[in-house]
C-alpha cells in the first residue's frame, strides 16, 4: 500500500483528504493561493474558514529540537492543556519520528513528521527527501541561527494531528502573515516571552526588525516589548549580540508544547 493510499484511507476519502492531498502534491501553488485570498480582504469568511482549519504553536527552539529527537513512541489523547487546538485532540508521534522537507515557502526547510503524511508528500514530491535524524536537527539550527521561527502546525485535512515543524521567516510564512497582517487567530504562544535586561541592552536596534510580531520598539533609546504581541519565538533573542534578551516561561501565555512533558 502506497502512503497516499494509506492518508486517503485514514482519511476516510473525504473532502478534508482531498484538501490535504493538494497540499502535499502543489504546496508552493497552494500558499501562494492563500495568501492571494487573504489579500483579497475577504476576512470575514476567508479569516473564519482559514482560524478553522488551519492551527499552530510557536515553538522555543529547544522543543523542536526535543521533536525531532524523539527516540521512543509518544501519545497523547485530549490533551486540551497542552495543546489548546479544538481539532488536536491527537499528537501521534512514532518513534523515530519520519521527517520529509519539501517545498514550502521558504524552499527546504519545512519539515512533514511522521507517518502516512510524510510518505505521501514524498511520494507527491519529486524534490522532497527524507532526513535522518541528524540532518533534521542540522536543518532546526541554522533556521534557529538566521533568527526564523519554529512553528507546530495541525491541520484537519492532515489526520486532525501534529503533522509538521516550519521554521519561516516573517515575510514567507503563511500563519504569520494571516496573523499579523489580518488578525487571523492561527498562532498560538510558545508560552514563553522576551524579557529585556536594561542594562545589558546596548541600543543597537539588531532586534528590531528580526521580530515577525513587531512586539519590539525602540522610544528615545529605550528597546521595549509588547506583551501582547510576544509570540516567544526567540527571534530577538538569537540576534541580540549582549545577551541583554532572554526568553522566560510565561504562565499567561499558555502551557508550551514539550513532548518531554508527555512522555
Amino acid at each position: 500500500m502506497t502512503d497516499t493510499w494509506r492518508f486517503f484511507r485514514e482519511s476516510r476519502f473525504g473532502l478534508r483528504a482531498l484538501h490535504g492531498y493538494v497540499y502535499g502534491r502543489w504546496p508552493l501553488q497552494y500558499v501562494k493561493t492563500m495568501s492571494r485570498l487573504l489579500k483579497l480582504r475577504a476576512p470575514a469568511f476567508m479569516g473564519r474558514w482559514f482560524a478553522d482549519r488551519y492551527h499552530a504553536r510557536v515553538l522555543v527552539h529547544d522543543h523542536a529540537r526535543a521533536i525531532v529527537g524523539l527516540d521512543h513512541d509518544v501519545m497523547a489523547r485530549d490533551q486540551e492543556q497542552i495543546i489548546p487546538f479544538s481539532i488536536a485532540r491527537d499528537i501521534i508521534l512514532k518513534s523515530p519520528p519520519e521527517v520529509v522537507v519539501f517545498p514550502c515557502e521558504p524552499t527546504n526547510v519545512c519539515m512533514i513528521i511522521g507517518e502516512p503524511i510524510s510518505g505521501m508528500v514524498l511520494e507527491q514530491q519529486p524534490s522532497g527527501r527524507r532526513l535522518t535524524r541528524a540532518e533534521a536537527l542540522q536543518l532546526l539550527e541554522a533556521e534557529h541561527a538566521r533568527g526564523h521561527v519554529h512553528t507546530a502546525w495541525f491541520k484537519d485535512a492532515m489526520l486532525n494531528r501534529f503533522y509538521a515543524i516550519c521554521n519561516c521567516c516573517q515575510c514567507c510564512c503563511l500563519g504569520i502573515q494571516a496573523m499579523v497582517e489580518y488578525g487571523v487567530p492561527v498562532l498560538l504562544s510558545s508560552g514563553y516571552v522576551a524579557q529585556i535586561d536594561a542594562e545589558k541592552c546596548a541600543h543597537c536596534g539588531d532586534c528590531l526588525p528580526v521580530c515577525p510580531f513587531h512586539a519590539l520598539t525602540d522610544g528615545s533609546g529605550v528597546v521595549t516589548r509588547d506583551w501582547d504581541r510576544c509570540m516567544g519565538c526567540g527571534a530577538c533573542e538569537v540576534k541580540c549580540s549582549t545577551g541583554a534578551i532572554a526568553l522566560v516561561r510565561d504562565e499567561r501565555k499558555g502551557t508550551p508544547m514539550d513532548v518531554r512533558a508527555l512522555s
